[in-house]
């Protein structure tokens, strides 16, 4: 989806109030009307920012899609673009995939919908990979690009050889518990 500033969003960011921290007015200078806003979350995902900033962004009506039209993908916690299939692929082309062993049907254990496993872990797993640092940029950018629970769950085995398997036990908790 492409997003641009508000006439609200171009005074907040000129009188520099409003709620925005320093690293969402970083990211929110980029928000122009031409870039996606899964390119803007690529490269500003070494700054933590998250599609929960985005949203709180929208929210807060300081960034409104081309065109001035809502979608629901616009309000929506999971907002889909055309980049997101590059990085998960990329990431997934590095290294053999390791065996989960807790991998199960999304619908078994606590009866979670493939979508609430996905908003309980996406923050969990961006967190994981932005603390990897440069080391881990091209998994963090896999992460930031994964728009579903499929994605992110095929990134899962990456992600614990990454951080190891104490840290990951979050992540696997919100994805396969």
């Amino acid at each position: 989806m492409v997003l641009v500033k508000t006439p609200a969003g171009q005074e907040a960011l000129k009188d520099r109030h409003g709620s925005l921290s320093s690293r969402q007015r970083s990211a929110f200078i980029l928000f122009d009307g031409k870039r996606t806003t899964g390119e803007i979350l690529a490269a500003t995902a070494a700054m933590g920012i998250t599609q929960d900033d985005v949203q709180s962004m929208i929210a807060q009506g300081l960034l409104a899609p081309v065109g001035g039209h809502t979608s629901a993908a616009a309000v929506t916690p999971v907002a889909s673009s055309a980049a997101p299939a590059a990085p998960v692929a990329a990431a997934l082309a590095e290294a053999p995939a390791t065996d989960l062993g807790t991998v199960a049907s999304p619908l078994e254990g606590s009866g979670r919908s493939p979508m609430e496993r996905y908003q309980a872990a996406y923050p969990i797993a961006t967190e994981l990979t932005a603390a990897l640092g440069l080391r881990g940029f091209r998994l963090n950018l896999a992460v930031e690009g994964a728009g579903s629970f499929e994605d992110l769950a095929a990134l899962a085995p990456k992600i614990r050889e990454a951080v190891g398997d104490a840290k990951f036990e979050r992540l696997d908790k919100a994805l396969f518990d």
